[in-house]
This record gives structure tokens, sequence and C-alpha cells, in this order.
């Protein structure tokens, strides 16, 4: 009986050193973990935050009419460059016929009054050539009888333009004449023969007939999360990319952000606008869509490193990174950082130019073929 106790316990330890020399074994035979390196480089770090929007004119204009009518004439059309005073449209009026009917009415009352204060200077001169009254006398009849008259051509003013648009004696101030308040390009003229205007009053804007602006001042327009808007400053240099326009760069100004957001998509949103340089070979039309950069921070030609080479102290929280000392063999090194991309960082201290940075990704060793 113990003969087989013994048997079977020197079995087991025969077995387990076995099977430890087997692992042994496959532990050496695998390959060495290979570690490659990275060298630091010169990069210029530009820190930036995107913002989408548009291209739009500083100022535009839209030009309105003072009278309701019908477009009788158009003689712009969208691109045509005018200048203040130059005649855009031509208004056929449609006179309103309870405003047509006071101011027949106002003529009538005028002619009546007109004809009493005549014959009442025709008396009263009468009377002054007799030496019956005085000369202050005649002279109130005379003012009385004069603005008669001029009460009763005004009314008759007051119909023609109600009826026409125009009076006599106003020439290119006629009401039914539509001119450019402004000089610049034409952008947009919504209108065409034969449409009905409205007149821009205290209670309605008007129906637009021309929309003009100076292409030579443009701006963009766009919005910022809320996230972003505390990163950003007056007077940042943006950069800004149109769609439309390829492989192009625009530089502009970050002249106002709004201290107001509003929620779009439940997210808040901040307007913000920026001036772009005077463009004197690419013409920017209006409304384009574009992406500008706002250059937050910037580093030109510093050392620098990946981001993914960097590690950080689980306890300190500070950047390292390990350098190669020997073949394969690394120290760990502090370093100082500055700002960062998203894909390289800049290296203040801690490493020089010609270190050899250990990538944590180890590769496999290339197999020879026999």
């Amino acid at each position: 009986m113990k003969k087989s106790v013994t048997i079977v316990i020197l079995l087991v330890i025969v077995i387990a050193f076995g099977g430890a020399m087997y692992y042994l074994y496959q532990k050496n035979s695998q390959d060495p973990v290979i570690y490659a390196t990275e060298t630091p480089t010169k990069q210029t770090i530009i820190k930036k935050t995107v913002a989408t929007g548009s291209i739009l004119p500083l100022e535009e204009v839209l030009i309105k009419p003072n009278i309701s009518g019908v477009i009788e004439e158009v003689y712009v059309e969208g691109g045509d460059y005018v200048k203040s005073g130059d005649l855009i449209a031509k208004i056929k009026v449609v006179p309103n016929l309870n405003a047509l009917n006071d101011a027949k009415d106002a003529i009538d009352q005028a002619k009546i009054n007109l004809d009493d204060q005549k014959r009442n200077y025709d008396r009263q001169k009468s009377l002054f050539e007799r030496g019956v009254i005085s000369q202050a006398d005649i002279e109130r009849a005379q003012v009385a009888y004069d603005q008669a008259k001029q009460s009763y051509n005004a009314a008759n003013k007051r119909y023609d333009i109600i009826k026409t648009g125009t009076a006599s004696g106003y020439g290119n101030q006629a009401n039914t004449l539509i001119r450019a308040t402004v000089s610049g390009m034409v952008l947009d003229v919504p209108v065409e023969k034969g449409n009905q205007v409205i007149e821009s009053n205290n209670f309605n804007e008007g129906t637009t007939i021309a929309a003009i602006a100076d292409v030579e001042k443009m701006i963009f327009e766009g919005k910022v999360d809320e996230s972003e808007v505390g990163k950003i400053k007056e007077n940042l240099p943006l950069e800004i990319t149109v769609g439309a326009i390829e492989n192009q760069v625009f530089d502009a100004v970050l002249d106002y952000i709004a201290p107001k957001g509003k929620e779009e998509n439940g997210a808040i949103q901040f307007e913000i606008k920026g001036t772009l340089s005077k463009q004197d070979t690419t013409f920017i039309r209006a409304g384009l869509s574009a992406n500008a950069s706002i250059i937050l921070a910037r580093a030109d030609s510093v050392l620098a490193l990946k981001e993914a080479l960097v590690q950080f102290d689980p306890d300190t929280k500070k950047p390292f990174v390990e350098v190669e000392t020997g073949e394969q063999q690394f120290e760990r090194k502090d370093i100082e950082l500055g700002i960062s991309d998203g894909i390289f960082v800049e290296v203040k201290s801690g490493i020089g130019a010609d270190d050899k940075i250990k990538v944590w990704n180890s590769v496999e060793p290339e197999v020879t073929a026999n």
C-alpha cells in the first residue's frame, strides 16, 4: 500500500516538473517585445476652435417704395453696380378710391373757401379805395385770400399725388420713381414687372424692391457653442474657409460676440461676427456658407511631440515620457507642456530634439524567411 502511494506521489512530481519545464521552454521561445521610438519635431502649433456660418455684407440696404402700386418697369438686376440716386424701378399708382374721394372733397371745400375769400377781398378793396376802411383791414383780407389760394393749390396737388403718385413741380422727387439710396452692388431684385408693391409706413415695412450692399465690406457671421464661447474674445484672428472657394483661406478679425445666447436644438449658441480683410482678387458672393477657425493660441517652430506619446503620472497628474537610454532600455523623464492642437503638443522643457521617445504600441519582430 505504502509503495503504491509513493509511486503516485513520484508520478505527480514528475508530471509537474515536466509541465514547468515545458512552460519555461515556451516562454523562452517567444519573441521579445520590441518598442518603436520617435523623436520630437519642429512644428507650428495652432490651438483653435471652429464656428460655422456664412459670408454676409457688412451693410445691406433694402429699397422700399413710399407709395403702393404696380411695378411698371425694373431698370436693374442682380450684380449691377449702382450709385446713390440711380433709378431702380418705376411704379404705376393704383389709387385708393376712398382716399381719392376724400381728396376730391378737399378740393371742393378749398374752392368754396377760395371763392368766399375772393369776394371778401374784392369788397374790402372797394371800401379801402373809397377811404372807408384802414390799411390794416385790407391787408387782413389780402392775407386770408392768399391763404385760401394756397389751400386750394395744396388740395389739388394732394389729389394728383393720390391719383398718379406725383404732382407738378416735384420733378425727380416723384414717389413713382424708386431710386437707390446708397452706392453698391444690387444683390437681389425680388420683384418683377406687374408685381404689386406696398408702401413703407408705420404699420407695414413695405415690399422690398431691391437689396444693395457694398460687396467690398464683407463679414463672417456664425455661431459657437456655449462650451467654446468662454475661450474666445474680441480681436482674435480668424481664418475663414468658404466651401465654394477651394484651397483659399481668408483672414478676418473677431469683432463681435453676442452677450446673450439662443437655444437651438437643445444647445445654447452665441452669435459671432468677424470683419474680412479687403479682397482685391477674389470675389466672395454674399450668402456663401463658411467655416471660421478662431485662433486661440499659436506657437511657431517649437519642439513638439505627438500627444499619444505623452503619459501622465497617476498620482501627481504631471506629464512624462520614456526616453531610450540603450537597446530597448528606457528612462522616465518629466516634461513641461505648452499648447496643443489635438495631435501635437508643445514641449517646453524636459527633453531634447535628439531624444528617442518610446511608442507604447509594441511592434512584432520581422520574420525572416528561410
